[in-house]
């Protein structure tokens, strides 16, 4: 129908040409005599057709001009409107085609980050783009190390926390990986989202080898090399005035860090090391030559083994603490000039390995994680760290006064935001702060840490000193012989080995000649017969040293008393048991 009415238009085409020619000079004569009417000038009536003629002869000499230039011009007009449509179409060669849109997402400056934070489908901030919101930069985009970072305050309504919920999409949208992505809000800066954006791959691929793998001493109070940044900068492990909580998954490189830490440590001749690794595995066992101790295993007795090592790691800081007071006079903390000049002083790093054996241990674990909390409050000044590693940085296996009071926590891959919290703190998941976007077995040796720099939180990439027997790779003990060869420069320093205390011995001593003795004024003589072990003792804990002799207190005229001649017995029959063994 259409095509019919196209052919029945052009033939009526002359007709229709005719009848508007016609109209047209019938307008223009009756304008005319309206303007002779006007002037009262009869020539006046042919004045609007003489315009309209004169303009048409214009036209004419003016298509004349440029018909010439026009037909030259013809086919590469036409060239390049078939060029812009086969860019609109996608049809033309890739060569010609215009750069693809997401292109521009690979360098995230501040269009490619709003256009990338408008398809996170949040309601909120769709709706402040409606409604013509104007973002503000705190800090615009900028090159950090090898990536992007920028700050951005929020439109009302839009919390950093909505964006943090949707990183994987932020992500995405940006062209990265979740790893790569990094958006917070700064503590000091409510409202603002806080993101750094690291290029394409650059948290994958080798790192450069441990700085001092192969020559260089160190010194506990300026720290340790034993990573590499998000940015690809140096991070350097304190050891002064610091303590550590390392956790994850299995297998994703607590123990490489650590190792890093300890190796780093021992190459200072004056550190006293020692480590209590609460399971059977050989981490350690090449850096035994240099380690003051070194405790493995998962029974009973191990887990002790480490309930004693902070028990006089707390009578070690109140020491110290003196010790300081006399050798500094108004030193507030220990220096490398005061530990020099007494061996009491020395610097002592002490690693707990597999740790939540220790705290979730229903006998030790309470008082563990008392001691902990005392050790590190005031291990600070006097030279002594503490490393925990754990697989299970859980409520139940971690007291959080002790992640409280720990400087430096490193989080790698883990199961969930419970997990992350445990070891970076409360609130850090949703603040951000997360290792749970982590890949077990691809992103090994990277971590999320907290206390490393003053930044919120920094992404590492912890050096690898290679260890595998299997493989005749061993790049650990060269670096341990090195130590042993500084440390005997230097002058070991030995301590004795702790002494097993026998509380059945000790009540015995303690009760002398009385037949029986109040159970307060017995816990007040073990104080002051040895201090170090019973200073805390409760009437419960003297109760279980005893009771498994049959030589626990009872009560005598309404009061707890213990009887000597139980004890005794007590001790008697223990020597017929044990073959008459001297105690």
């Amino acid at each position: 129908r259409r095509r019919v009415e196209l052919l029945q238009m052009v033939m009526n085409a002359p007709k229709a040409i005719a009848t508007g020619v016609g109209a047209g000079a019938g307008v223009l004569l009756l304008l005319g005599v309206l303007l002779a009417w006007a002037n009262r000038d009869v020539g006046d009536v042919l004045a609007p057709l003489n315009a309209v003629v004169e303009f048409v002869a214009w036209v004419a000499f003016i298509a004349g001009v440029v018909w010439e230039p026009l037909l030259t011009a013809l086919p590469f007009l036409a060239l390049a409107g078939a060029w812009a449509v086969g860019r609109g179409q996608q049809t033309a060669p890739v060569w010609a085609l215009p750069a693809d849109a997401d292109e521009r997402d690979v360098v995230p400056d501040e269009n490619a980050i709003l256009r990338a934070l408008s398809k996170l489908s949040i309601p909120e901030l769709n709706a402040a783009i409606k409604e013509g919101w104007q973002p503000r930069w705190v800090s615009p985009t900028t090159r950090s190390g090898n990536g992007y970072h920028t700050q951005l305050q929020l439109p009302m309504g839009v919390p950093v926390e909505k964006i943090v919920a949707k990183k994987n999409v932020l992500a995405h949208n940006l062209m990265r990986k979740p790893i790569e992505v990094w958006p917070v809000e700064p503590p000091k800066q409510p409202g603002v989202l806080d993101l750094w954006v690291a290029d394409q791959g650059s948290l994958s691929g080798p790192i450069p080898p441990w700085p001092l793998l192969h020559e260089g001493t160190s010194d506990y109070f300026k720290g340790v090399p034993v990573a590499v940044s998000q940015r690809g900068e140096p991070i350097t492990g304190k050891l002064m005035a610091s303590n550590y909580m390392v956790g994850g998954i299995m297998g994703q490189g607590k123990s490489s860090l650590v190792i890093a830490l300890l190796l780093g440590a021992i190459l200072d001749p004056i550190v006293i090391a020692e480590v209590y690794c609460m399971a059977f595995n050989v981490d350690f066992d090449p850096l035994k030559p240099r380690l003051r101790r070194l405790v493995k295993g998962d029974d009973d007795e191990q887990v002790k083994d480490a309930l004693d090592a902070l028990r006089r790691l707390r009578d070690e800081v109140t020491e110290r603490g003196k010790l300081l007071e006399a050798l500094g006079g108004e030193a507030t903390k220990l220096t490398r000039e005061l530990a020099s000049k007494d061996p009491r002083m020395r610097p002592m790093v002490v690693v707990f390995d597999e740790v939540h054996e220790l705290f979730g241990h229903k006998e030790y674990g309470k008082e563990a994680g008392e001691l902990a909390v005392k050790v590190l409050k005031k291990a600070r000044k006097v030279g002594i760290t503490l490393i925990f590693t754990t697989v299970s940085p859980t409520a139940d296996s971690i007291p959080r006064d002790v992640t409280r009071n720990t400087s430096n926590r490193v989080a790698f891959a883990v199961g969930d935001h419970v997990a992350n919290d445990g070891l970076l703190g409360t609130g850090k998941h949703k603040a951000g702060i997360t290792a749970t976007t982590l890949i077990p077995g691809v992103d090994v040796g990277t971590a999320v840490t907290f206390g490393f720099t003053s930044k919120p939180f920094e992404v590492i990439r912890s050096h690898y000193i290679a260890r595998d027997p299997e493989k005749g790779i061993d790049e650990v003990t060269p670096v341990v012989e090195r130590a042993m060869g500084l440390y005997e420069e230097a002058g070991p320093v030995d301590a004795p080995e702790p002494v097993r205390v026998d509380p059945l011995a000790d009540v015995a001593a303690v009760l002398g000649d009385e037949q029986r003795m109040l159970v307060q004024e017995v816990l007040h003589r073990l104080a002051e017969h040895n201090p170090h072990e019973y200073r805390d003792w409760s009437p419960m804990d003297l109760k279980k040293a005893l009771e498994p002799y049959g030589a626990e207190q009872y009560k005598s005229a309404g009061r707890m008393v213990v009887s000597r001649d139980r004890v005794q017995e007590a001790i008697l029959a223990r020597l017929d048991d044990e073959g008459g063994t001297d105690y």
